[in-house]
């Protein structure tokens, strides 16, 4: 009798499997009956690996083995990530696009028609580069195969370790604590700007219609609170997609106000050197210069969400080819609106340009029209304190659970009907947390109301360090790059220049907050 040799078994073997959905639903039917068999301890257990499986920032919890091929899984056990070119598209302009556009006119104008443009570019250029080497880092080893970095600090744990990890761990987490401040302050300045744009119309200019900014702020602080309690970004692919909307209607309003502003003023002003001596102080002079790059960097930071953005990208293709493409559109989208905006708000009101572009328009006619860009930058700034602010929920979250994998409180998740929609599973942690976090930012608010000051600090801060220092050295650990090597130099000149940048910028900022406390009082903020 012939022998069976290894190739016919195999292939016998393959004939006989039975097929994948079978498999898949004994699997399903063995995972059923061991969590019915469960004591009090294993059915614990079990909702811990339930409560793992709603975050896509925990560690893996469902008990399949990954399978290249699965429609139901991706290769590390998870639920098949869903995101395109486009959502990632969305979720980048969503974060970039946001109060930082309305303060380029003004930082162009410190800057003048040479500086200006430059420092743009140069900005969008380093964004552009430095993303691309951060998207590298998704995956660990082997870009297509190689192990996932789920966070910013997963990836900077997987290419640098140490104390790198908890320095990076402050600056990126406190940068997107500063980043709900000065989205919540953006968003109050625009609903105010509409609230006294319709007084001023109603009343036929006799009113001055002064109001309070601190009822904005609780306003969009309770909206904040509702919307936070989407559990995680992949999630909230729609809301970014609509404020990446709302950010481009806002953007073409105030370009299109500017150019008409100019067609109107009949010339274009400024001049090369940007506002001129005199008009202030040479000191004031040197600060708001400084202060202008920290506006202009925080106008392009969103390093530090980029792998979270890149983790709810499917593959195949590999997530850093997507995720290149994705920064690509963004970057040289937000740069042409960026360049457009400032330029224009310059040209229109050259030294008087304003700290937030929109309200330099003052209540003229059509109004409706400037309420209705106002009330997009409300929306927009909505979805992008959502975008930035989801990492830090995540978390906060996941280390409560690794502490107190046994307290029902942080791990119990309701499962709550939505007629039409799938059940919203609502953790009372998440609930409580989340809503004590948008109320501390909100009282931040309201006791620092300084929008051109707290946006250059907080690009200043965080642009360097998340944006430029940690992609660069994990790029050069990841692909093991020789010391003095020329691209080694290369990338250390790059990130040695961007450390001066940030240093200026930062001093500029804080000389302006402290300008500004001089005549400041606590919780009466308005105009």
């Amino acid at each position: 009798m012939r022998s069976i040799t290894h190739e016919e078994l195999l292939i016998q073997r393959a004939l006989t499997r039975p097929p994948l959905k079978e498999v898949r639903s004994r699997e399903r039917k063995e995972q059923r009956l061991k969590m019915t068999m469960m004591t009090d301890n294993g059915t614990t257990t079990a909702k811990k690996q339930n409560h793992r499986s709603e975050n896509l920032v925990f560690d893996v919890s469902l008990d399949v083995i990954p399978r290249a091929d699965s429609k139901l899984f991706d290769d590390d056990g998870r639920i098949k990530r869903t995101g395109t070119i486009w959502t990632a598209s969305a979720h980048i302009i969503t974060a970039v696009i946001g109060s930082g556009v309305l303060s380029l006119a003004w930082a162009t104008a410190q800057l003048g028609w040479v500086a200006g443009p430059i420092v743009m570019i140069l900005f969008s250029f380093v964004t552009y580069y430095t993303s691309s080497l951060l998207t590298d880092c998704y995956r660990s080893g082997d870009a297509v195969a190689g192990k996932r970095n789920y966070t910013y600090m997963d990836a900077v744990a997987s290419n640098l370790g140490g104390i790198q990890v908890k320095i990076c761990g402050i600056v990126q987490y406190v940068n997107l604590f500063g980043v709900a401040i000065g989205y919540t302050i953006a968003a109050s300045i625009s609903m105010m700007a509409i609230k006294r744009s319709n007084c001023f119309h109603a009343s036929d200019d006799k009113d001055p219609c002064k109001i309070s900014s601190t009822p904005y702020m609780i306003s969009f602080g309770v909206a904040e609170i509702i919307f936070s309690q989407i559990p995680d970004l992949d999630q909230m692919w729609w809301l970014s997609i609509l404020a990446a909307v709302m950010s481009f209607t806002y953007s073409t309003v105030g370009l299109g106000l500017g150019v008409g502003k100019v067609a109107e003023n009949g010339k274009w002003k400024g001049n090369l050197t940007g506002i001129s001596i005199g008009v202030v102080t040479p000191a004031q002079k040197v600060w708001n210069s400084f202060q202008a790059l920290g506006d202009i960097a925080f106008a392009y930071s969103y390093s530090m969400i980029l792998i979270e953005i890149q983790d709810t990208l499917k593959s195949p293709p590999a997530e850093a080819k997507t995720m290149k493409k994705a920064t690509l559109v963004s970057v040289s989208v937000t740069s042409l609106f960026y360049m457009l905006c400032g330029f224009m708000g310059y040209a229109a009101f050259g030294d008087a340009a304003p700290g937030n572009l929109l309200t330099g328009f003052g209540f003229y006619n059509p109004y409706w029209l400037i309420d209705i860009a106002n009330a997009a930058i409300v929306v927009h700034l909505v979805g992008a304190y959502q975008v930035y602010c989801q990492p830090l929920f995540a978390f906060i979250e996941k280390k409560a659970y690794d502490t107190f994998p046994e307290n029902k409180f942080i791990t119990k998740e309701f499962k709550i009907p939505v007629p039409g929609f799938k059940p919203y599973s609502l953790n009372l942690f998440r609930l409580i947390w989340r809503t004590i976090f948008v109320i501390i930012t909100t009282v931040i608010s309201m006791l620092l109301p300084f929008f051109n000051d707290v946006v250059g600090l907080l690009g200043a801060l965080g642009f360097w360090p998340l944006t430029v220092y940690y992609p660069v050295e994990m790029y050069i650990s990841q692909k093991k790059i020789p010391k003095w090597s020329t691209k080694w130099v290369c990338l250390q000149i790059l990130s040695a220049a961007c450390l001066i940048i940030s240093v200026a910028a930062a001093v500029g900022s804080i000389a302006g907050v402290i300008l500004d406390l001089k005549t400041y009082k606590p919780f009466k903020s308005g105009y």
